[in-house]
């Protein structure tokens, strides 16, 4: 099932999409904060976020650059904001698309779409990674190392995970922990 956030700070807007995502089989997580956004967005893991630009505690564009620290996931920003130069600031800070209110739901469900495909259809999206006689299915989260399963703990996985999306790249300290145990993770 395609999981959904929803960072927005007004809540009849939240009502409105979760009605009609869900109706669209979508499972569906809420933020009205950026600081509950990226803790959810560290957490959830979710395939795609809709993002407000105008949160109560910070500007949707400082989400985008926190969250791309550390992840790829597809952002659509939906936001009052009309200005060109604000719809050009939230692309270059990483965001996927921009829809500016009012929008019509039928557009948006097309653009999350077409967000979902994008990412899917990435090099790094590819959810089965073989070495060494060991399988690893990333989308299913299972290792096998010929017909034996190897069991590993949810932050086992992702360090493998994050390890093989980033193949033949140096990251460092930061980089794994955003990536592993989210944004507020804290160096020892």
């Amino acid at each position: 099932m395609t999981n959904v956030l929803i960072v927005e700070d007004e809540q009849a807007i939240r009502r409105f999409l979760r009605a009609a995502l869900e109706g669209d089989g979508l499972r569906v997580y809420e933020a009205e904060t950026l600081q509950r956004g990226l803790l959810e967005a560290a957490t959830r893991k979710p395939d795609l976020i809709i993002l407000d630009l105008g949160l109560p505690d910070g500007d949707g564009i400082d989400f985008i650059r926190d969250l791309r620290q550390w992840s790829a996931i597809p952002v659509i920003v939906l936001s009052a904001r009309s200005e060109e130069s604000d719809k050009i600031a939230a692309l270059d800070a990483g965001a996927d698309d921009y829809l500016s209110k009012p929008f019509g739901i039928g557009e948006l469900q097309a653009r999350l779409r077409v967000a979902l495909r994008r990412h899917a259809a990435s090099p790094s999206a590819d959810p089965i990674v073989r070495f060494s006689g060991v399988t690893v299915d990333l989308a299913a989260r299972l290792i096998h190392r010929g017909d034996e399963e190897i069991h590993l703990t949810p932050i086992e996985f992702r360090l493998l995970a994050v390890l093989l999306n980033n193949t033949g790249k140096v990251l460092t300290q930061r980089q794994l922990l955003n990536q592993v145990w989210g944004p507020n993770a804290v160096e020892h």
